[in-house]
């Protein structure tokens, strides 16, 4: 395989995958930040538009978050100097499976709903070569959203449309990364939930946001958030109504030894 290339299902949602992508709890980073020193270097791998970025850099001392899309790097969050803060991150453009960071030079790699499309050996085997002794991998991610109450059916219709679309690495994602060849001991990782209070507009924007919808729309010429649409907005209720939007969460943690 190309070194260079990588399974690239984002770039042309870059815009809608920042807008639309829900937050991550503060106790995620909370669990992490209790197993890595707040002084500690991060890597984070595949940030995307950054949703994970921004809590990983109000608790370590530096974060260096590399994506291989250029798109997705310039939607990300850093590069608004309002939000960056105490400017505490840098950014590159760099697969997951080959960075510039020094050997033994960070004590956190962060992988948010990512891993899946990585190539894994070579990226953990960049884990092993760029973690200092004691150092912590960390990778998360989360499953499909719970159809809130009364949009179980439409949500239903939705989904049977866009299923045969999802990339086979999804499944991956189902099985919240059960069966992978870890480099290193796990360490307590409890399960989370992933929870936004979205309007309607914002739930219409993330399902257009999804990898499957985008590709069912370049296969049939049909967009299927439009043609669900309005069954969608009647089960959702009125279009000022706000729901709870509730995603499993899943998070692995393993420390290189020391």
């Amino acid at each position: 395989m190309n070194q260079n290339a990588f399974k690239d299902h984002f770039s042309a949602l870059a815009g809608a995958y920042a807008a639309a992508r829900p937050e991550y709890p503060e106790a995620l980073f909370d669990l992490i930040a209790a197993q890595v020193p707040a002084t500690a270097r991060v890597w984070e791998a595949g940030c995307g538009s950054g949703q994970a970025t921004r809590g990983l850099a109000a608790r370590f001392a530096q974060v260096h978050a590399t994506e291989p899309s250029a798109q997705q790097i310039e939607q990300h969050w850093a590069h608004d100097a309002s939000l960056r803060g105490s400017g505490n991150v840098s950014l590159a453009i760099e697969p997951a499976e080959r960075t510039d960071q020094a050997d033994a030079s960070v004590q956190l790699v962060a992988v948010a709903q990512a891993l899946h499309w990585f190539e894994r050996e070579r990226f953990f085997a960049e884990c092993e070569r760029v973690l200092a002794p004691g150092g912590v991998l960390a990778a998360w991610g989360y499953c499909d959203f719970l159809a809130p109450e009364g949009m179980v059916g439409a949500v239903a219709d939705f989904r049977e449309q866009i299923e045969e679309y999802w990339p086979p690495e999804r499944v991956q994602i189902e099985q919240r990364y059960a069966g992978y060849e870890w480099p290193f001991p796990a360490l307590p990782a409890p399960a989370l939930w992933l929870e936004a209070e979205w309007g309607l507009r914002r739930f219409l924007g993330y399902l257009n946001s999804m990898s499957a919808t985008a590709r069912c729309r370049a296969a049939t010429g049909e967009d299927p958030v439009a043609r669900h649409g309005p069954a969608l907005s009647a089960a959702w209720g009125a279009s000022g109504d706000i729901r709870t939007l509730q995603w499993p969460l899943f998070l692995h943690l393993r420390r290189k030894p020391g």
